[in-house]
């Protein structure tokens, strides 16, 4: 049987300073961890688990099997891994840079009449859309996410023509405005009509498996493409949420289609990776996820976490409603900005840049502190 091994940071720290300098800075962002569980697991169950300090790092790296030892290395040099900002060019000359040292916040545009929060809202009435759009944009949203099907349990396929209806002129309209802008879609004539109306990336929660044409246009396009995880493969992405463990088994997916999606010709540096909260995962599973977030990094790929609004915050809180899963949704986005996530997709912009500014302020300071403690 193929044995797998991770290595999951397990003890985060505000400062490398605060550990004395045996931290290590998790995928380029503004989190630290200092201890590390080395986890190997055979015939999809966890075989042995062993936690490791960064100065003991190397020479358990060393004394691993020769069939574990190169997936190890790679892992401890992806997570520590510098992204590169994402260069996004615009239609009118020049470029758009999305740092990705520090959260970024991509705001939800949803061009449909039954999305689960926000359905129907913008769809009918382009000017309030655009509003919407320019608003968040002044809040701090550095990308704007349109989408034009709802992707939540149970919604019916959209017809491709109606789909390029609803998203296209919309693109068009941000691209005016000089936003950088994503699609939400998992049609490849969506997507290279949205490029051509002036969007810069792809963000496809089918991970560019719902149409085999959609890996070719994202090669050719050298444009950045989100892959999320998915269990289901056909117009039912929530189906197939069968797993040994969650964390582990949608790591190994990841790592699979990020694998596929570079072979066929996209850049690595254009990868961003998600793993799909709320995507054919129960509470508990979802839960799993968050908490497990730092070790994604050992992908080597930028994250993208979109938890906002989701079901698991109402089955936590009364069944409260979408739109009143505010509370819930800056925890999680707090919770993942504390993992190192790179990209968070939200609906309440204003909110979570707040939260975001508020966090990065805590860190600068944690940062400053330990340097003025130095210097005395």
């Amino acid at each position: 049987m193929t044995r797998m091994l991770y290595i999951r940071p397990i003890a985060l720290a505000e400062s490398p300073q605060s550990e004395e300098g045996e931290a290590v800075r998790l995928g380029g962002a503004m989190v630290w961890a200092s201890r590390f569980a080395l986890i190997v697991r055979e015939g999809g169950k966890v075989v042995s688990r062993r936690r490791v300090a960064v100065a003991g790092m190397p020479a358990a790296l060393a004394a691993l099997p020769a069939d574990l030892g190169a997936a190890g290395e790679a892992q401890w040099a992806n997570l520590r891994k510098v992204h590169a900002p994402l260069h996004l060019a615009l239609n009118g000359g020049g470029t758009r840079t999305i740092r990705l040292d520090q959260p970024q916040v991509m705001g939800i545009l949803n061009m449909t009449p039954d999305s689960f929060s926000d359905g129907g809202e913008f769809l009918d009435n382009p000017r309030i859309a655009g509003d919407h759009a320019s608003a968040m944009l002044e809040a701090g949203a550095a990308i704007i996410d349109v989408g034009g099907e709802s992707t939540r349990p149970g919604a019916a396929a959209v017809w491709e023509g109606d789909e390029l209806k609803r998203v296209v002129p919309m693109v068009e309209r941000l691209a005016a405005m000089g936003a950088a802008i994503s699609v939400d879609t998992r049609r490849p004539a969506v997507m290279e009509a949205s490029l051509a109306a002036g969007a810069h990336i792809i963000n496809d929660v089918s991970a560019l498996r719902y149409d085999p044409r959609s890996l070719e246009l994202a090669a050719s396009s050298g444009a950045p493409v989100v892959l999320m995880h998915a269990p289901g493969r056909a117009d039912d992405l929530h189906a197939d949420g069968d797993y040994t463990d969650v964390v582990l088994d949608v790591f190994d997916w990841l790592a699979a289609r990020r694998d596929e999606v570079i072979a066929a010709g996209v850049a690595p540096g254009r990868v961003v990776l998600d793993p799909g909260i709320g995507f054919g995962k129960s509470v508990s599973e979802n839960l799993a996820l968050m908490n497990a977030l730092p070790l994604f990094h050992a992908l080597g790929q930028p994250l993208l976490v979109g938890a906002s609004r989701k079901r698991m915050i109402g089955a936590l809180s009364g069944e409260a409603q979408a739109h009143q899963r505010l509370g819930g949704s800056i925890a999680l986005a707090v919770r993942a900005m504390e993992a190192g996530a790179h990209i968070l997709r939200v609906h309440d912009v204003p909110e979570t840049v707040q939260a975001a500014r508020v966090w990065r302020g805590l860190r600068d300071a944690a940062l400053t502190d330990f340097a003025q403690l130095a210097e005395a």
